[in-house]
This record gives structure tokens, C-alpha cells and sequence, in this order.
């Protein structure tokens, strides 16, 4: 019994080599968000799963939100959370909030617990004097045709990727926070999924991987067996179209289909509460949530 245990992880072994071979020395973007950022063990295994990566000559990139920590904060300030379009209203206030609860917090949060782990990282944040997202406020308007003022909300135009690149090759896992700054040096609150599509689409990733709270795209929202294993960009277009895909998942696919124009490769959506999903998801044949693929 013992020795078959140990061949089943031999074989286990020899299923990701395919995998470690094809992906070495290429980039993976991560991207943390949702109430996962506060559960201890989904991250812990998390981040032993990016260790694991960079380990075996994998080059993953962390960008990650906190929108739920950032509600809370901004509670406990008086200050109550209003959101437009499913965008945060950031006003001042509300921006150093962001700032501190992002920037710094989690950020740093992350990297400590990398490191406890025994990997190494570097936070790469406008709080710390690194920052390698530059963005521009967005413009949006209502029904009417009328601007709507979202106050300091961007989206990201530029990536400093030679500084990512250069943190991995150092052995380091980079952890980017959703913060964004201006030419002039305004800071933005950015929405974590664009943040890592655009860091994804500059840094010509192999792959994208969006850990959620869901095991992946469903037909139907409430059964988790509806989960598709795998679908071409033809196929997500024709669910978005037929409104099989619905909620918070339409901006995710649509994203994906952004970014999978732009050079990434595959793109992944995956449960972070399963144990070591993002190892299974990447290194085994089968996976674990849903591969999006040209």
C-alpha cells in the first residue's frame, strides 16, 4: 500500500513535467481577489501553489484587490461604500483608504506571508515607491448620455514590464496591487480584474488565472455542476449573447476575451477555496475550473 501511494506520486510528478517544461521561463498572472483574501488557509495554499511555480522555474505575477477589506475600512471611517456601474465611487477620502488598505496592507500582507512560506517576493506598489501600473481615469456615462463622476477611478494604460520581468528573474514573486498612477502622479483606485488583464496582455503572459469564489463558467450561476471544463472564445460569445453567462461573470468573459486577443495564451477561472487549485488547474491534464482558449 505504502509503495503504491508513493507511485501514484510519481506519476503525479511525471503528469506536471509536461506542463513545468512547456511553461518555464514564461509568465503566469495570478490574480487574488473577493472574500478569498480573507480566508487563512484558501491563501495560504494559494500562495505555497506560487511558490511551487516559481520554484520549478515558472515566473508567476500577483495582482491582487481587497474590495471586501476595503468596505470595511471605509465603514469603520464613517464613510459609507457607494458603487456606479459596479465601480467603487473613490472620492478623497475614500482614495486613502484604498491607498493604505491595498497599497500597503494587503500588499505587504502578501509578501510576508510568502516569505513565511519560504518563497521570496516584492511588493511592487505606488505606496512603496515601486509602482508599475500607470492609468487614467475613467469616463463613463448613464442612460442618457450624461458623465457620470466616479471621482479617482482609472483603468491602466501602461505596465512597467521590464520591472516585473526583472523581479521574477531575481527570484522573486512580484505582488501588485490594484492602484494605478497617473503621468502626474494622481494616484487611482483600479478594478483588480482589469488591472490583471492589462498586465496579463503587456507582459505577454502564457497564461491569466482568475481565482475566485466560484469553480468556473457556468450556464447556470446556482448549480456548480454546470461548470464548463473548457470553451473557445466562439463558445463564450454565444453564451454571453443567449444570457447564459450572467452577473459579475459578463465583465470576467468579456475581459478574457479582450485579453485572449492580445497574446495571452490560455486563461483560467478557478475555485481558490479548493486546496492547491491553482497547482491542479496548471499542471494536471484535466484541471479543476474552466481553460479559455482561442
Amino acid at each position: 500500500m505504502v509503495v503504491e501511494k508513493a507511485m501514484e506520486k510519481a506519476d503525479i510528478l511525471v503528469e506536471a513535467l509536461k506542463w513545468i517544461r512547456q511553461y518555464r521561463g514564461k509568465i503566469t498572472v495570478i490574480k487574488l481577489g473577493g472574500s478569498l483574501m480573507e480566508e487563512e488557509s484558501s491563501i495560504m495554499h494559494l500562495l505555497l501553489d506560487a511558490i511551487f511555480m516559481e520554484s520549478v522555474g515558472l515566473l508567476p505575477v500577483i495582482v491582487h484587490g481587497g474590495g471586501n477589506a476595503i468596505s470595511q475600512a471605509m465603514t469603520e471611517a464613517g464613510i459609507q461604500p457607494q458603487f456606479v456601474q459596479g465601480r467603487r465611487y473613490t472620492d478623497t477620502a475614500s482614495l486613502e483608504i484604498v491607498k493604505k488598505v491595498l497599497g500597503h496592507d494587503i500588499c505587504y500582507d502578501l509578501v510576508r506571508r510568502i516569505e513565511i512560506l519560504g518563497g521570496q517576493a516584492k511588493p511592487l506598489s505606488v505606496c512603496i515607491g515601486t509602482p508599475v501600473l500607470t492609468g487614467r481615469k475613467i469616463s463613463l456615462t448613464d442612460t442618457t448620455g450624461n458623465p457620470i463622476d466616479l471621482g479617482f477611478v482609472g483603468e491602466v494604460t501602461q505596465v512597467d514590464t521590464q520591472t516585473i520581468i526583472e523581479t521574477c528573474r531575481a527570484g522573486c514573486i512580484p505582488v501588485i496591487p490594484s492602484v494605478a498612477l497617473t503621468p502626474d502622479g494622481q494616484a487611482l483606485n483600479v478594478n483588480a480584474d482589469t488591472a490583471a488583464t492589462a498586465a496579463a496582455q503587456q507582459l505577454k503572459a502564457a497564461k491569466l488565472v482568475f481565482v475566485s469564489e466560484v469553480n468556473g463558467v457556468r450556464t447556470d450561476p446556482q448549480d456548480p455542476n454546470s461548470m464548463i471544463e473548457s470553451i473557445t472564445t466562439e463558445k463564450a460569445r454565444e453564451l454571453l449573447a443567449s444570457g447564459a453567462i450572467v452577473g459579475g461573470m459578463i465583465p470576467k468573459i468579456q475581459a478574457c476575451l479582450d485579453t485572449l486577443e492580445n497574446g495571452v495564451q490560455k486563461i483560467h477561472i478557478i475555485n481558490g477555496r479548493l486546496r492547491h487549485s491553482l497547482l491542479i488547474e496548471i499542471f494536471t491534464t484535466q484541471g479543476i475550473g474552466t481553460e479559455i482558449v482561442e
